[in-house]
């Protein structure tokens, strides 16, 4: 970074030493946070969980990392980047508390999870490989291609609703049991539809305990929940960088513990390094969102994941608060924090169909400017998700409950 980005983030007040949940209700010093973004005022933006905007320091490492690719070329790619590409992974690396060796950089989540998933090594024919509702299509998508590929029975969880943590725990207990084969479990840190935060370590400690190894989407979790990556039990981890740690559009990780890489194959036909690289071949990358992934990591610790989870859960709580007790609304989101993230989700009573949902978000735009997303996928059926952004105001909120309760009047 250059000494302009470094200014730009050390005026920012430090919040060491504070609470997280007193500093999640200061606004002078939220304000202070979304005085670093350049945001439209054409809508109340809350789909920010499609990605996350680049803080203006952030923007500007990357404007000029384009500019310098641009400029000098394969002179630069070829003889430059290779060490500012450890650089980033190595600032990424300190700041998920794990080794340089055990990242590989990826366009996002997606690729990340497909890596995980198509390469893991330990499957035959009959083995059981498992998934629940509430993962992302794509990854679902993956696991189900392993039938065809690897001969594996694919089963679904779904899970109970209502959200309680000793329920969603005891649904995958049941389905161990019930498929004794599992091999390999999918699961998701922080489900893209409706928010819910699984117990990921007690879910892997059975995952473990029953002979199978747990491939972890925390495209979500990272950069918004605050326990550590080795915390959660997971070899084999799928990150985005551009969701909630702000890096540039295009940029995830994956993470393969230490002593793992062996257990995935090499990257179509890649030679067998023995490196996590061979796992992955991206291809030409985006060298300058590379480049700018250090001004992203460090101003995400500078405001501090603890801090960022606080006040997002705030912002979450404002809106589901407000409509609890309305009949004409289904909230999809648990009062239980450690079930909690930023993400929620609510369905006019009785709406279950994709339609339905989309026509509800459409409205909400046309009638009172909030924009929020329709999702499906869920055994209980489509709902509208909302997602705000650390840079969101309590004001945007108050729009989003009064667009909610005119769509329902």
């Amino acid at each position: 970074m250059t000494d302009a980005d470094l200014h730009a983030l050390d005026a920012l007040p430090d919040p060491a030493g504070r609470d997280p949940d007193r500093l999640a209700a200061d606004e002078d010093w939220w304000s202070q946070v979304a005085a670093l973004y350049d945001l439209t005022d054409e809508v109340v933006m809350l789909d920010n969980g499609y990605w996350g905007a680049m803080a203006r320091p952030v923007l500007q490492s990357y404007q000029r990392a384009t500019a310098r690719v641009n400029r000098e070329n394969a002179w630069f790619g070829r003889r430059e980047f290779p060490a500012l590409l450890e650089h980033a992974r190595a600032t990424l690396a300190e700041a998920l508390g794990v080794g340089p060796d055990e990242i590989a950089l990826t366009r996002g989540a997606t690729e990340a999870m497909q890596v995980l998933i198509a390469g893991y090594r330990h499957l035959s024919p009959g083995d059981t490989v498992l998934y629940a509702d509430t993962d992302h299509e794509s990854a679902i998508a993956a696991v189900q291609w392993l039938r065809e590929r690897r001969g594996v029975d694919v089963q679904r969880i779904v899970l109970p609703e209502p959200f309680d943590h000793d329920g969603i725990v005891d649904t995958y207990r049941q389905a161990l049991a019930r498929y004794p084969r599992t091999r390999l479990l999918l699961l998701t840190q922080v489900g893209h539809r409706n928010g819910i935060l699984l117990p990921v370590a007690e879910i892997s400690a059975l995952a473990r305990a029953a002979g199978a190894d747990v491939v972890l989407d925390a495209a979500h979790g990272v950069g918004q929940v605050d326990t550590p990556l080795h915390a959660l039990g997971a070899d084999f981890v799928g990150i985005n960088l551009h969701k909630w740690i702000g890096a540039p559009v295009g940029m995830g990780a994956l993470y393969v513990r230490r002593g793992r890489v062996q257990d995935l194959d090499p990257c179509m036909g890649e030679a067998d390094t023995g490196d996590i690289d061979s796992r992955v071949h991206t291809g030409t990358v985006n060298f300058a969102a590379v480049m700018a992934l250090p001004a992203a990591v460090s101003l995400h610790q500078r405001i501090g994941v603890a801090n960022k989870r606080a006040r997002l859960l705030r912002l979450r709580n404002q809106w589901l608060d407000a409509l609890r007790d309305d009949a004409r609304i289904q909230l999809l989101a648990s009062p239980d924090p450690r079930l909690s993230s930023a993400i929620a989700a609510f369905r006019l009573r009785g709406q279950v169909s994709l339609e339905a949902n989309a026509a509800t978000a459409e409205q909400m735009l046309q009638q009172s400017g909030v924009f929020v997303v329709a999702r499906e996928g869920l055994a209980s059926g489509a709902c509208v998700r909302v997602t705000p952004g650390i840079f969101t105001a309590p004001s945007q909120i108050q729009s989003l409950i009064d667009a909610v309760r005119a769509v329902a009047g």
